[in-house]
């Protein structure tokens, strides 16, 4: 039973979940649950890292925080390391996914100002998710979401997703960036065309806008590559990302290179918390981990055995609309609403998550098993057959 002492903003919330390691969870009543979901696809690393816990434990013990008038040398160490990882030239650090989007955002309207265009607009998409801020949810491609929060920020137009001939057919007055994700996740797991990313790079080359691009949920090894980016071999203007980057601390990042990464300047942008000495030592320890651990590698392998697995298992059912995913970022479309199946697979032992009322989402831990995938395959299968 939750406590009347907190906003009732998650509903009815059953399970009290106490202790965790690697691919497992247990609730206060000592049972175990196989993590299909890894708290929305950040502690990719598994649960109670013990490198994980030992760095807190070191950094804790040292400093914690001491706010963004000083040097912080382990924010200084991950913003070279994501640097590096991503092609990117400087970043900037926030709490959380929403406030990396939050930057972004600003980015591309100074970007416009700068150049003279007082009341830049930025193409978003239909179905899309960049956070529950007012300027994160006015660039949020969903009404449900936005319902009784009126009047949503300006300065956004929306498309649908994976179609060029929609954004080619925008009225480009004002337009300033493109501001997308590689995959869309809250949407439903849904994944472009192959060269989707290519042909908005040359839409935002050929324009003069910034391609901004949410790898809020996709970064961090998820799926296959460091950033999703990366499968297609461009490089966007902006990229933001958080969620696996922490694997549990509240860290975001939004990195800029080229023009982009010279917009903000003193006095433009801040935060209190943001990159502060626990929380980036921590990130650093868990990319460390990703590299070393060859856990991108494994997102790959194992996410292409989960769906194809999964091809096979429900390949007669006629349950089942449709099976993708890229890496560990697996979505199994129903023909039928299904949030049911979340507190049905609990009872067997599993957690998962549906979005979009009828797509089993699966963002398993990154250390994820062969064993450990075939069953998750077995209990999920098992789950749509009996609906």
């Amino acid at each position: 039973m939750t406590s009347a002492a907190i906003m009732n903003t998650y509903g009815e919330r059953k399970l009290t979940l106490v202790k965790g390691e690697g691919m497992y969870l247990w609730d206060d009543n000592g049972r175990r649950y196989l993590d299909g979901l890894s708290g929305i696809a950040v502690c990719g690393i598994g649960h109670s890292h013990p490198a994980l816990a030992k760095t807190l434990f070191e950094q804790a013990s040292t400093l914690i925080h001491v706010s963004n008038l000083y040097n912080i040398e382990p924010q200084e160490k991950l913003a070279e390391q994501l640097c590096a990882l991503s092609g990117m030239d400087k970043i900037f650090f926030s709490n959380s996914g929403a406030e990396a989007n939050e930057a972004a955002i600003k980015i591309a309207r100074k970007f416009g100002n700068d150049q003279g265009i007082s009341e830049p607009v930025i193409i978003t998409m239909n179905g899309s998710f960049h956070g529950r801020t007012m300027a994160t949810l006015s660039a949020t491609g969903n009404p449900k979401v936005k319902a009784g929060f009126t009047p949503m920020v300006s300065g956004f137009t929306h498309v649908n997703y994976d179609d060029i001939d929609a954004i080619k057919a925008v009225d480009k007055t004002n337009v300033v960036a493109i501001l997308v994700e590689p995959i869309q996740g809250e949407g439903g797991v849904h994944v472009p065309s192959a060269n989707y990313l290519n042909q908005l790079r040359e839409l935002c080359d050929a324009n003069d806008w910034l391609l901004m691009l949410d790898e809020i949920q996709t970064g961090n090894g998820r799926t296959g590559e460091y950033f999703a980016f990366q499968h297609n071999g461009i490089k966007p203007d902006v990229v933001t990302t958080a969620k696996g980057l922490g694997n549990g601390l509240p860290i975001g990042a939004c990195l800029a290179r080229g023009k982009a990464a010279e917009v903000l300047q003193p006095g433009n942008h801040g935060s209190t918390f943001g990159g502060n000495p626990l929380a980036c030592a921590g990130a650093k320890t868990v990319v460390d981990t990703i590299i070393n651990d060859k856990l991108i590698d494994n997102s790959a392998k194992m996410g292409s055995y989960l769906v194809e697995r999964f091809k096979t298992k429900l390949a007669d059912s006629n349950k089942v609309a449709d099976i993708r995913g890229k890496g560990l970022m697996i979505g199994v479309e129903l023909k039928q609403d299904c949030t049911e199946l979340v507190s049905r697979a609990a009872e067997a032992g599993v957690l998962l998550n549906v979005t979009a009322g009828n797509t089993i989402r699966l963002l398993p831990p990154m250390i994820i098993t062969q064993a450990q995938a075939d069953e998750l395959i077995a209990v999920i299968s098992m789950l749509i057959e009996t609906l």
